[in-house]
């Protein structure tokens, strides 16, 4: 079906903020939950670990938009990891590149810069999709059409399947997380549902993909952005700001809590007292 031609404004905005980075970014999202499994507390005696982190990606895991150049949702979640009980420490190693799409994250996973990190690595925090999406609309922007978004989508899953072998294949114990893609167009072009309806189905290729693997999460963003009352893009309405970004990562510290942390934490407990 017609996706409307693409009126003027919508068209002068890709244009715009492709011509300005260089890679037209368009960071996504979709609200469907998963059910959360209960799991038991981790061990009043566990020892204080320090915790690697890779986080690799998109401008979101660069921190594009972020006035601080620190990294974006990186410092704010490392502040609440380390006050999580048994962790002592969070080494954040930020491998976020502006513009990558997954075919470009799939490479740079294997490169040697990268490697040595992904196989220490306790945990894995992937941005990755929204520059496939706005690829897409760059490619075809004199002829939109809903099912191109969707045919995309199949490639998408293939390479995010990809990506997620890649990692399992350099380091099995690694606990993946895919943070959901959110729409920035949804206050600007509220009644084009059709925006909205390619982000839900990209997201639920991403959950299907993830939910194939017992050490892989997803956490999905988009009602951070659809339900607040303040402004949480920069300035180009893109990407997230600093609040935007804070919230980023209290969403990802609330899955890590509830989900990943309690799995991490089981292994070297489980581990010292073989040992002992």
């Amino acid at each position: 079906m017609g996706m409307y031609k693409f009126f003027p404004l919508l068209i002068l905005s890709v244009l715009f903020l492709g011509s300005c980075s260089g890679t037209g970014e368009w960071e996504l999202h979709h609200a469907k939950q998963t059910a959360v499994p209960v799991y038991e507390p981790v061990p009043a005696d566990f020892i204080p670990r320090t915790l690697t982190v890779l986080s690799a990606g998109d401008s979101l895991t660069q921190g594009v938009g972020d006035s601080t150049g620190k990294g974006g949702y990186l410092p704010y979640l490392e502040t609440l990891l380390e006050n999580e009980k048994g962790i002592k420490d969070v080494d954040f190693y930020n491998f976020g590149v502006k513009g990558n799409r997954t075919t470009q994250l799939l490479k740079r996973l294997k490169a040697p810069e990268i490697k040595p990190v992904l196989k220490k690595a306790d945990l894995v925090i992937l941005t990755i999709g929204g520059n496939d999406i706005m690829k897409v609309v760059r490619d075809n922007l004199s002829n939109l059409e809903y099912s191109i978004f969707m045919d995309e989508k199949e490639n998408y899953r293939k390479h995010l399947i990809q990506i997620i072998e890649t990692i399992v294949k350099e380091n099995p114990n690694a606990s993946i997380v895919l943070v959901g893609l959110y729409n920035p167009f949804s206050k600007w072009f509220s009644d084009i549902e059709e925006f909205d309806q390619i982000v839900s189905e990209w997201n639920q290729a991403g959950q299907s993909v993830i939910s194939q693997y017992p050490n892989a999460y997803f956490v999905s963003i988009e009602d951070i952005f659809l339900n607040s009352s303040e402004n949480l893009l920069f300035t180009d309405n893109f990407h997230p700001n600093d609040k935007g970004y804070e919230l980023i990562a209290q969403r990802l510290n609330e899955t890590m809590e509830e989900r990943v942390l309690p799995d991490l934490d089981r292994k070297p407990y489980m581990v010292s007292t073989e040992e002992n």
